[in-house]
């Protein structure tokens, strides 16, 4: 379905990335958010609250996160688009059923604003130490996606197109903002609903004794439809086979598990997005997201000033990751230059595609803060300099760091 237009206000606004965010899964036709407050997030829950009446939706304030997420899945399985909301610590609580949903092939959306942390962190500062968590946080093998929005625009138009994605693959989205974007207030233009694009969800039309939920089209992706409406449903986080049974044999569980990988990165193509801006003859290309692909843009602008040849390359999909878009990069450049507010995560999975070929120096930042421009111009002209091989990554230390601990080398194995 599409929002009422007369719902979700439309033209040009000044919002913060929460509110566009909220608007934005209203705008995409969800029609059920359930959520726990926590800062930074809670406004974009607001947001969808305000509206939701008007709307035809609903938001459900759960006991903890652990309902909240429980709730989306319940609301997915009875037919309607849903979200939850959220940030670093209720994110850790929902991590087992992320895996139920990963499991189940269940469309959500799970926004995280993410903050400083670890445990209860700096509740109201930013961080982007929650991205190895979106990808690998439950266990199991399994596939889904991840956005990184860096600016309030890109909130309402990526939470859209992550609840197009979770349709589309049958799978949960995560949108994987921060603090800084979640609470930058800049002009966003929001559309009439008949002028955004949606994905509907797949129903099953056949017979009700003929449906089987877990039987998947050609592209590996099954159909659904909305429980309560006479279909047999067995549902269970159990391997289990087209009816939804659980099933033992260790080959079907390898094909089954195969599939929910597969359905994922046989289309990868289709979903990674990246924005590059410079690339062609660069010997030196900074790697980012979210907010610290804006702070980076200064960085990359002085080093031009002197002459280095820097590219700028933004993940906006982080998960699947762009295994050979980095790998055909490494071949042609010095050193990748990775900033990012944690001590080292994506810059990790950079260093594996380069596969040696290109050095990779990280840019690290605690959190509670962005990083200096400097900063990144340091590291950007350190590795412009570099003539030889690096062995792994290296840690270019920030200003902050080295007056925390007394100065002495700017780089750390």
């Amino acid at each position: 379905m599409k929002t009422d237009p007369r719902a979700v206000k439309t033209g040009v606004y000044y919002i913060d990335g929460d509110v566009a965010a909220g608007l934005g899964a209203l705008a995409a036709g969800c029609t059920f958010i359930g959520g726990y407050p926590i800062t930074p997030s809670t406004e974009a829950a607001e947001a969808f609250a305000r509206v939701a009446p008007s709307a035809g939706a609903m938001f459900i304030q759960m006991e903890d996160e652990l309902g909240s997420i429980a709730s989306i899945i319940g609301a997915a399985w009875a037919g309607v688009k849903s979200m939850t909301i959220t940030s670093g610590p209720g994110y850790s609580l929902m991590m087992e059923n992320i895996g139920l949903g990963a499991m189940l092939e269940t469309p959500f959306v799970l926004l995280n604003i993410q903050r400083a942390g670890p445990s209860t962190g700096v509740p109201t500062k930013t961080g982007q130490a929650d991205m190895m968590q979106s990808r690998w946080g439950s266990h199991g093998d399994y596939e889904l996606i991840a956005i990184a929005p860096d600016s309030p625009q890109e909130m309402f138009d990526y939470t859209i197109k992550a609840f197009n994605l979770a349709e589309r693959y049958r799978c949960p989205v995560m949108i994987m903002s921060d603090e800084c974007v979640g609470h930058m207030t800049e002009k966003v233009v929001i559309p009439r609903a008949e002028e955004i694009e949606i994905e509907p969800r797949r129903f099953y039309t056949g017979l009700p004794d003929e449906y089987l939920p877990f039987k998947p089209d050609a592209d590996l992706v099954p159909k659904m439809v909305k429980a309560g409406d006479g279909y047999n449903l067995y549902i269970t986080g159990l391997i289990h086979d087209e009816r939804g049974y659980p099933v033992k044999n260790e080959e079907f569980k390898s094909a089954y598990v195969r599939r929910l990988v597969d359905k994922i990165r046989l289309n990868k193509d289709k979903i990674i997005e990246i924005k590059e801006e410079g690339i062609s003859g660069a010997e030196v290309i900074v790697v980012s997201y979210g907010i610290s692909s804006r702070v980076a843009v200064r960085g990359i602008e002085r080093a031009r000033e002197k002459g280095i040849k820097v590219g700028n390359l933004r993940l906006v999909t982080v998960w699947p990751f762009p295994d050979e878009k980095i790998c055909e990069l490494a071949k042609t450049i010095k050193a990748f230059v990775v900033p990012e507010i944690n001590y080292g995560q994506i810059v990790y999975e950079v260093d594996r595609c380069s596969h040696g070929k290109a050095n990779v120096v990280l840019v690290p930042h605690g959190g509670s803060g962005v990083h200096n421009p400097d900063d990144i111009f340091d590291a950007i002209v350190y590795a412009a300099k570099q003539e030889g091989k690096i062995e792994g990554v290296v840690e270019y230390k920030t200003k902050l760091e080295k007056s925390i601990f007394g100065g002495g080398n700017k780089l750390k194995k």
